[in-house]
Order: C-alpha cells, then structure tokens, then sequence
C-alpha cells in the first residue's frame, strides 16, 4: 500500500533532530523542538486553479525547509508522516 496525496498536499516524513545541544547537554524529549528539516515521500498532482492544474515545484527526494505548525501528522505502517499543502513549504535546501 502506497500513500498518494491529492491536489497540492505533499507527504513528508521528518529528518532525525540533535538531541545534545553544542555544549554537549543531552535533551530530555519535552525540550525538543519540533524540527522544520523533512524529506518529501509523496507528491500530489498539483492543484486546480481556474480549470488548469498548477504544477507542484518539489519533488520525492528533495529536502525541505517547512513552517513549523504546518500539516497533519499521522502514521502509516508505524512511521510517522506529516501531509501539507505545498504553500507551507518555506525552501528546498540543496
């Protein structure tokens, strides 16, 4: 079973966060942030606007920089994802 997302939502899974800070202080999983840094896993066909499809400018595999409290997250087959629209993707980082 695969995850197909419509319109201009894009699945993303989150990239793994530092869990010591510079100084080398270990930080407990309630002082975490939540981290903005994901890898793109799905991509919707794009959205409708006026009758034409605008087409979506990230693609599965780019890395990317995202508002913080954007998406829905869930889990599908015990890995957690977050599902959003493409307008809160801030950057591709490269």
């Amino acid at each position: 079973m695969t995850i197909k997302p419509l319109g201009d939502k894009v699945v993303i899974k989150m990239m793994e966060t530092e869990e010591t800070t510079k100084s080398g202080i270990v930080l407990p999983g309630s002082a975490k942030e939540k981290p903005q840094l994901a890898e793109v896993i799905a991509v919707g066909p794009g959205a409708v606007v006026e009758g034409k499809v605008v087409p979506m400018e990230v693609k599965v595999g780019d890395k990317v920089l995202m508002s913080k409290y954007a998406g829905t997250e869930f889990k599908f087959d015990g890995v957690e994802y977050t599902i959003l629209k493409q307008n809160d993707i801030l950057a591709v980082v490269e």
